[in-house]
């Protein structure tokens, strides 16, 4: 089987770059998730940081930064749909390498790494993406110095990486699954500066062995009042919205009738998108229309594991 290795990437980037880092700028109220997964990536793909660091402060704790450096290269974005776990996976390369000075390169693994469903083409697609990410990375070591890292993004993670114990998986899909795990553990034991990061909204049906290898598991929620007036306050106040109209609108894209409110993107890319379009071009945002256009909105379903939206 001849493998086109390009075909199993998406959208491949190099770090830094401008339009990520204002990205990852623009993701109010993940701040705490932002410098966490910066913090993880930062020593799974350049360990020399967390080694000066225990040279400084903890000289002689060998055990102990040992076992922050031995933990898989693996981090797991699970949460609600809409909660910004995609848009930091893909943006938060910059924050990496600007921290390390490095360059980070991001590999999107495609959902083609699925293969059509012919005997063993899952599994030799799914190690090709690992053997290429491999050897990218081995290519960025020059001797004990560490020039770049790699970033293997699988977004989507649960069709790829789905539990083994599911009564209905194909036995392709099972195999699938274990060339997914074999290639975590050869990027663990190879050492390189190379992370995956997972992304799934349905992190229950995860294989358990994928979970058990995350060196980190971030869970992502929808946003508080806080974090809806963070998004939100700053754009309408440019229009000039009191306070009290802010926080009128704010309310509004919160739980409704005991169930749940906005998600980050409904407020970003719907619902500050409707108000513009509402307006233009003969008249301007007012506070009374903007609050019609937040109540008459529909928020995105949460993701049912059952089987889709609610």
């Amino acid at each position: 089987m001849i493998i086109d290795v390009r075909a199993l990437f998406e959208r491949q980037m190099t770090f830094p770059n401008p339009d990520a880092r204002a990205r990852l700028h623009s993701l109010v109220g993940l701040d705490g998730h932002i410098d966490l997964l910066r913090k993880i990536l930062a020593l799974l793909v350049y360990p020399t940081a967390l080694l000066r660091w225990g040279e400084k402060y903890h000289p002689g704790a060998k055990l102990l930064i040992d076992a922050v450096l031995t933990r898989p290269p693996l981090v797991i974005l699970a949460g609600d749909v809409g909660s910004g776990k995609t848009a930091l996976a893909e943006s938060i390369g910059d924050a990496v390498a600007r921290d390390a000075m490095i360059e980070v390169t991001l590999l999107p693994l495609s959902l083609a790494a699925r293969g059509q469903g012919r005997i063993g083409e899952m599994t030799q697609l799914i190690s090709a993406a690992f053997d290429h990410t491999i050897k990218e990375a081995s290519t960025m070591i020059a001797g004990e110095i560490t020039e770049g890292a790699v970033i293997l993004l699988v977004d989507e993670a649960d069709a790829l990486a789905q539990s083994r114990a599911t009564a209905e998986m194909h036995h392709e899909d099972v195999s699938g699954v274990n060339a997914f795990i074999r290639g975590i553990d050869r990027l663990s034991s190879r050492r390189l500066p190379a992370a995956v990061i997972m992304c799934t909204n349905r992190y229950e049906a995860l294989d358990p062995a994928v979970k058990r290898r995350a060196a980190e598991i971030l869970t992502f929620e929808r946003p508080n009042d806080e974090k809806r007036k963070l998004l939100l306050g700053p754009k309408l106040a440019e229009l000039g919205f009191s306070d009290a109209e802010i926080d009128r609108v704010v309310a509004a894209t919160g739980p409704r009738n005991g169930t749940y409110g906005f998600t980050y993107s409904d407020l970003a890319q719907r619902l500050i998108p409707a108000m513009v379009l509402d307006a233009y071009p003969e008249q301007a945002i007012s506070p009374a229309r903007a609050l019609e256009l937040a109540e008459a909105m529909v928020p995105t379903a949460p993701f049912n594991e059952a089987g889709g939206a609610l």
